[in-house]
């Protein structure tokens, strides 16, 4: 049950809304073979590194043990900033006067070597060690826009598919499309995208896991038993503290973000106010 004093804040009066009606069971099937075989094909990245450091992470699992990409970055010495710039693919000034930020978000994101580099050597958690766009956003704040977008030349060629499945989803724009896959064992710290009472709305987005076997959950508070979304494809509040719980095989989901058609969206909460 969830806590009284921390509830899920969810979508229409529900934890979140199941939208198993836009793909049906073949069609998900298809999209896990495809993507499946496609990942083998192209280089996924690493993400979530710095996610305590950016101050999403839900307190209770800030002292967790796992290491924080930023953190590390903060103890190094000179050297071993050095020896990480090095690694990179463009230059770093280590004199610039202020603290260097590597990562998500920063002016020196990270190339895969770094980040494999910086799990290795110090021991950072990457939580999802297979990250890969299909459709790219610039900037966080862009993820819902779809001006100038289109998905990537590679990603046409290898996920044709998939693309045209998403492509028919009720978006009147998109703008992010990321494929986030967990290794055995990993987890992904609760964390929220959109800090409750800042946003003017819930953000628009369809998760979809094809395999209904990502044990993706929302939990609000330390004591409350992790709720479990119980749908391959769905919608859920960003501002709800959100997870993947460990399991020993791959998971993974894909994300979609934009701006949903308004008929959709008012048929989602019409059918959503309307169940028992």
């Amino acid at each position: 049950m969830t806590s009284r004093l921390a509830p899920i804040h969810g979508l229409f009066g529900r934890p979140y809304v199941d939208l198993a009606d836009l793909l049906d069971d073949l069609a998900l099937v298809e999209m896990d073979r495809e993507v499946t075989r496609g990942l083998v094909r192209v280089t996924p990245s690493y993400t979530g590194g710095s996610l305590k450091w950016m101050g999403v992470v839900a307190p209770w699992q800030m002292e967790d043990g796992y290491l924080d990409l930023m953190h590390a970055v903060e103890r190094m010495s000179r050297d071993e900033l050095s020896e990480l710039a090095a690694l990179g693919d463009a230059p770093v000034d280590l004199d610039a006067g202020s603290p260097l930020q590597f990562g998500d978000e920063t002016e020196h994101p990270l190339t895969l070597t770094q980040m494999r580099w910086l799990s290795l050597r110090h021991g950072v958690y990457f939580p999802w060690k297979v990250c890969y766009h299909l459709l790219e956003n610039d900037r966080w704040d862009d993820k819902h826009s779809g001006a100038g977008k289109d998905f990537s030349d590679e990603a046409k060629a290898v996920f044709p598919e998939t693309i045209a499945r998403i492509q028919a989803l009720p978006f009147r724009e998109i703008g992010r499309v990321v494929i986030f896959g967990l290794e055995p064992n990993d987890h992904a710290p609760l964390h929220r995208d959109t800090e409750p009472a800042k946003a003017l709305s819930v953000a628009q987005s369809i998760s979809i896991d094809p395999r209904g076997s990502k044990r993706f959950y929302l939990c609000n508070a330390p004591d409350d038993e992790p709720l479990v979304v119980d749908a391959r494809v769905y919608w859920f509040n960003d501002m709800d503290y959100h997870g993947v719980l460990a399991d020993p095989v791959f998971r993974y989901s894909i994300r979609v973000d934009g701006v949903f058609e308004p008929t959709f969206l008012r048929d989602v909460e019409r059918r959503a106010r309307r169940r028992p």
